[in-house]
C-alpha cells in the first residue's frame, strides 16, 4: 500500500511499491494519483481496498461457498426427481418430511451463526480457546435437538404427519420415510456444527467436496434403493431414505477423518465434547508440566479451574444471547415460506406449476447472493475481532460494490438461462408463458437482492447487530410483505403476476435501510471479553 504524500511523476515510478497488472504503469498512476496545483502527484482518497489478495480471499471463499450452496441444491432436485418418477404419493409423503426437516435444519442453522459471528471475533484475535468453548456449545445444543426430534419421529411419528397431511396414504408413505430418516438426524447434526466450526477460522473448502460426494452417493443409491437396480430390492420411500442415511454417515466419515489428519487451526477431538467441563490441559498434560514452582503459583493453579468455569459460563451466556434473536430470524424466515406458498397455492394450479420451475431455477442463482452474505460475514467478524475499524469500514464500502456487480451478473444469467431451461420442461404454452414472465420478474428482484442480503445477513448481522435483523424481517415481512399479497391475492384478486411482485417486495426496499445502515449506522459491535 502506498503511504500518503506527494512526488513527481517519475520519482513515484521509481519508489512506488504499489502493484496492480504486475509493474508500476502510467495507469496505476491515473487510477490512485492525481497532479496537483503544484505540478505534484498526489495520493487520491481511498474510497475501495486495492490489495489484490483481498480480493483473492474473498472469491475464493464466495466460489466455494456458492458451488457448495448450488450442489446442495442439485442433491434435493435430484431427490424430487427420482422419487416423482416412483410415484406421486410417495413424493407427497417425503415432502410432508421434509417440512420438519426444514424447521430443524433451521434451527441449526441457529446454533452455528450464533458460533461463527462470535466466534470468528476471537479468531481475530487469534484467541482459540473461546472458539473451541463455542464449537463445543453449538454441537451440545444440535445434539440435544437431533435427541428432541428423534424421539417425536419414535413416538409420535403419525401425529408429525397429521401436522402437514390428512390424506392416508400420503402418511404411510411419510411414516415409512421417516422410519428410516430419523437415524439421519444425529449425524446430520454433528456433521453442520462441524461445518460451521470450520467457518469460524475460514476453512470451507472440506464442505464443498462433501457437497459433491453427497450428491454422488445420493445418487447412485436413491437409484438403487429406490427403484431396486443392481441386484437390490425396490424399497420405495424407505430407499431413499437409506440412501441418504449412507450419504450422511460417509460425509460424517470423511469429515471425522479431515479433523483428525488435516485440520490444523482448531486441532478438535473428542476430548473436547466428552470430558467435563474443565481445563483439558490440567487433564492431559505431564504430571510435571502441572506442578505449580512456588506456593503463589499454587493458589493460582487452584484458583484457574474456578476462573476458566466463570470464564465459560459468561461466553456460554453471549452464545445463548446471539443464539436465542437467529433463532426468531430463522423461525419467521421459515413460516414466511410456509405463508408465501400458502398464498400461492390458493391461486390457479397454472400459477402453482409456473411457480415450482420459476422458484427452482430462482433459488439455484440465489446462491450468489447467500455465497456473498457468508463470506462477508465471515471478514467482518474477523476484522472486528482484529480491532481495525477504519479497515472494517473499507471493506464495507469495497464490498458493497462487489455486491452490486454481482446481482447484476447474476440477473444477467438469469435472464438468459431462463428460456433454454423452460424449454427442458412439458408445459401447457399458458404455464410456461407464465413461468417465463416469473423469471423475468426474479431476474430484477436477484439484483437488489444480491445486494441487501449480503449487507443486511453479512456485514451487518455478521459485525454483531442481530436486533436489526430481527427487527427488518418483523417489519418487512409480517408488516408489509405477507398481509399486502394476502389482500392481492384473496380481496383485489390481482393476477399471479402482481402477487408475485408482491411476494418478493421486500428484496427490493430492504435495500434502502441496508444502504443507510452500512453507510452512516453504527454496526461493528465488539462481542468479545
Amino acid at each position: 500500500m502506498i503511504s500518503e504524500g506527494s512526488c513527481t511523476l517519475d520519482e513515484w515510478n521509481k519508489k512506488s511499491s504499489f502493484d496492480w497488472a504486475g509493474e508500476n504503469d502510467i495507469f496505476s498512476a491515473l487510477l490512485f494519483w492525481q497532479e496537483g496545483c503544484d505540478g505534484t502527484w498526489q495520493e487520491r482518497k481511498c474510497y475501495m481496498v486495492r490489495d489484490r489478495q483481498f480480493y483473492r480471499d474473498f472469491f475464493v471463499m464466495w466460489i466455494v461457498l456458492v458451488l457448495q450452496n448450488v450442489i446442495t441444491l442439485s442433491v434435493n432436485l435430484a431427490d424430487n426427481m427420482m422419487l416423482g418418477a416412483y410415484s406421486e404419493t410417495a413424493l407427497a409423503g417425503v415432502a410432508a418430511v421434509n417440512q420438519i426437516q426444514f424447521v430443524y435444519q433451521q434451527l441449526l442453522i441457529s446454533f452455528g451463526e450464533a458460533a461463527v459471528i462470535l466466534g470468528t471475533q476471537y479468531y481475530g484475535k487469534r484467541q482459540m480457546g473461546p472458539v473451541r468453548e463455542l464449537a463445543r456449545g453449538a454441537m451440545y445444543c444440535g445434539v440435544a435437538l437431533s435427541a428432541v426430534l428423534f424421539l417425536a419421529a419414535s413416538v409420535i411419528p403419525r401425529q408429525l404427519m397429521l401436522i402437514f397431511t390428512t390424506d392416508e396414504e400420503i402418511i404411510l408413505q411419510g411414516m415409512a420415510y421417516l422410519r428410516v430418516i430419523r437415524f439421519t438426524y444425529l449425524v446430520f447434526a454433528v456433521a453442520q456444527i462441524l461445518l460451521y466450526t470450520l467457518r469460524i477460522v475460514g476453512t470451507v473448502r472440506i464442505s464443498l467436496y462433501l457437497s459433491v460426494t453427497a450428491l454422488l452417493l445420493n445418487c447412485f443409491w436413491n437409484y438403487a434403493l429406490i427403484y431396486g437396480r443392481f441386484g437390490f430390492p425396490s424399497y420405495g420411500v424407505a430407499g431413499a431414505a437409506a440412501a441418504t442415511l449412507i450419504s450422511r454417515l460417509v460425509e460424517l466419515g470423511i469429515l471425522i477423518g479431515y479433523l483428525a489428519l488435516r485440520e490444523d487451526k482448531l486441532r478438535l477431538t473428542w476430548r473436547l465434547y466428552l470430558l467435563p467441563l474443565r481445563d483439558a490441559r490440567q487433564r492431559t498434560a505431564a504430571p510435571e508440566d502441572r506442578a505449580p514452582a512456588s506456593s503463589a503459583a499454587l493458589e493460582q493453579t487452584k484458583d484457574a479451574p474456578t476462573a476458566r468455569r466463570a470464564h465459560v459460563s459468561l461466553l456460554m451466556a453471549d452464545y445463548i444471547r446471539m443464539m436465542l434473536p437467529l433463532m426468531v430470524v430463522n423461525a419467521l424466515w421459515g413460516l414466511n415460506n410456509a405463508a408465501q406458498n400458502a398464498i400461492l397455492g390458493h391461486m390457479t394450479a397454472r400459477a402453482i406449476a409456473a411457480n415450482s420451475v420459476a422458484s427452482t431455477l430462482f433459488l439455484l442463482v440465489k446462491s450468489t447472493a447467500q455465497g456473498s452474505a457468508a463470506t462477508a460475514s465471515f471478514f467482518t467478524g474477523k476484522t472486528i475481532g482484529e480491532g481495525d475499524y477504519d479497515r472494517l469500514k473499507l471493506y464495507a464500502r469495497t464490498w458493497q460494490v462487489l455486491f452490486v456487480i454481482i446481482g447484476i451478473l447474476s440477473g444477467i444469467l438469469l435472464f438468459f438461462l431462463r428460456v433454454p431451461i423452460l424449454s427442458l420442461y412439458r408445459l401447457a404454452p399458458e404455464t410456461s408463458q407464465m413461468a417465463d414472465t416469473f423469471l423475468i420478474i426474479l431476474s430484477v428482484i436477484i439484483v437488489t437482492m444480491s445486494y441487501q442480503m449480503p449487507v443486511n445477513a453479512g456485514i451487518i448481522k455478521g459485525g454483531g447487530d442481530i436486533r436489526y435483523a430481527v427487527t427488518l424481517d418483523l417489519v418487512s415481512i409480517w408488516c408489509i410483505v405477507i398481509p399486502v399479497s394476502w389482500v392481492a391475492a384473496f380481496v383485489l384478486h390481482a393476477s399471479p403476476v402482481v402477487v408475485v411482485w408482491c411476494l418478493n417486495a421486500d428484496q427490493i426496499f430492504k435495500a434502502v435501510p441496508a444502504f443507510i445502515k452500512c453507510n452512516f449506522g453504527h454496526w461493528a459491535k465488539k462481542l468479545t471479553r
